[in-house]
């Protein structure tokens, strides 16, 4: 089954405005959401959009973009607006001339009692009416319309991503059972003869660290240092992609606030490359009743634990100072490269765009290649290139990820071009900038990038082949959230999405 989803307006165009939001944000984050759930739970399922991000796309666009794919189903996504302000609820619509028994109409039917189920809003009805993206389509069409952004209690619904996901949810279960779409498989426990009962019991842990090296020795001389200042610590190992790393621990603490005091108290004594790590630490208990001839049993417990440790707050090196310049001090983070250590971004305000690379090009390409099989294999180039400019490599993978939709280009930037962050395509029809080969093209990604985190000059063992380098404000955006309104306009989410790409990649590890 192929689905055309098209959010509504975009670009210079944001559509309905009200209570602080524009309608093209709202209808970009549903259909993200859509796309995102009928992938990971249906079988046999294509989508392609209409815009993946901030861009501008006429109403022929949509409607020829559906029709050159052969699409099965066309679905857009709006918002509505009235200038009687108590104007509120839901309400979808298909072609004017849509007969009753029409396959539009029956799918009408199915996506907006589903919708209804959870979007918390007054049923407005099922309408007809003769809009372009339904009249122009040749494949049954449906445009709905969700909520009111002019009405106070709608828009505020807007507002919450949550809300967001439940309607996502309704339009996707009624395009299953429109389709009758068959749900991934569950891969489920084999059932076993003998009973036994599990108890679990999880709490969180806010470990500090005081440096993390490839030396065993320096970390050595890092405890007897901190000895010296009376400071108890002690030396962890870790493995990061496929390397042993010695992480010097101070404490733990079972909340973040007193670990973050006790960091700031590292900090202040001269440690820079002090941070937090905060571990799921699970506990198990089985109980396994094995049958004997008395009618007593006798239970036995097996603890076993199980520790998560996420990302660290700072850049590990092989010396007591970061390797890479231009990292910020607050807690951002680190590096997983097992399943037990599961980074978690603590304020992405704060997490900067100079930083290492955590993820190695082979899970960078895995990660891509579950969504779109197809996808170039680009890690190499995001990990070499990424190390050498001091940028967190894999994050910017996640970047190319958002701007091109998995490598599918399904906006107006075409694979040739090997421009993988939308450079230049500033609007419309405007493609953007080409690249002669896919390392050039991460290159002008990495070198523009560059050119928004820091004032220091471009380091010059490759050529410039940013053709926007000298457009950018230098400096203005050390970290990803400071390039919403720069790198997509207005693109107000804009980092948000990259971060929570990059949360993606690290938890599918």
């Amino acid at each position: 089954m192929k689905l055309y989803l098209d959010p509504g307006h975009g670009g210079d165009d944001s559509g309905a405005q009200g209570n602080g939001l524009d309608e093209k944000d709202i209808t970009l984050a549903i259909a993200l959401k859509i796309r995102k759930i009928i992938l990971n739970d249906y079988e046999n399922v294509q989508v392609k959009m209409s815009r993946t991000s901030d861009t501008t796309k006429s109403l022929a666009q949509r409607s020829s973009g559906a029709n050159d794919w052969d699409a099965d189903f066309f679905l857009s996504i709006h918002i509505n607006s009235a200038d009687n302000t108590s104007a509120q609820g839901y309400e979808d619509y298909i072609y004017d001339v849509s007969a009753k028994s029409s396959k539009a109409a029956k799918y009408q039917d199915l996506i907006h009692a589903e919708v209804m189920k959870l979007n918390q809003m007054n049923d407005r009805g099922q309408m007809k009416a003769n809009f372009h993206v339904l009249r122009e389509t040749k494949m049954p069409a449906i445009l709905t319309e969700n909520g009111f952004i002019s009405n106070k209690h709608d828009a505020a619904l807007m507002k919450d991503s949550a809300w967001q996901q439940k309607v996502a949810q309704g339009h996707v279960t009624g395009i299953a059972k429109a389709f009758g779409l068959k749900r991934k498989a569950v891969k489920e426990t084999p059932a076993t003869t003998t009973p036994k009962t599990t108890q679990t019991s999880t709490k969180t842990v806010y470990t500090v660290y005081v440096g993390s090296y490839k030396s065993k020795e320096n970390a050595q001389d890092r405890v007897a240092e901190l000895k010296k200042k009376s400071i108890k610590s002690s030396i962890v190992t870790t493995k990061i992609s496929g390397a042993t790393w010695y992480r010097v621990k101070v404490a733990s603490y079972s909340t973040n606030a007193n670990a973050v005091k006790r960091l700031k108290a590292i900090e202040k004594a001269g440690y820079d490359d002090a941070f937090i790590i905060t571990e799921k630490e699970t506990t198990t208990k089985t109980e396994t009743k094995k049958p004997t001839a008395s009618t007593n049993t006798t239970p036995t417990t097996k603890p076993t634990k199980s520790t998560s440790k996420p990302a660290t707050t700072k850049p590990a090196t092989s010396t007591s100072k970061p390797a890479t310049p231009g990292t910020s001090t607050n807690p951002t983070t680190t590096p997983n490269n097992t399943t037990k250590e599961i980074p978690v971004i603590v304020d992405p305000g704060q997490f900067t765009i100079l930083g290492p690379t955590f993820l190695s090009p082979e899970q960078m390409d895995q990660f891509v290649k579950k969504v779109n099989p197809k996808a170039p294999e680009l890690g190499k180039f995001y990990q070499d290139l990424g190390k050498y400019y001091g940028i967190r490599g894999d994050v910017a993978f996640a970047q190319a990820i958002h701007e091109t939709d998995y490598f599918r280009f399904t906006g107006v930037v075409n694979p040739g071009q090997n421009n993988y962050a939308g450079i230049g395509a500033t609007g419309g029809d405007n493609r953007g900038a080409s690249f002669k080969n896919q390392e050039e093209g991460v290159l002008a990604q990495l070198q523009h990038l560059y050119a928004y985190a820091t004032t220091k000059p471009l380091p010059n063992q490759y050529p410039l082949v940013d053709p926007r380098f000298h457009l950018v404000d230098r400096g203005t955006a050390p970290t990803w959230t400071a390039l919403n309104g720069k790198w997509a306009v207005p693109g107000t989410t804009y980092g948000q999405s990259i971060l929570s790409l990059y949360q993606q990649m690290i938890h599918s590890v």
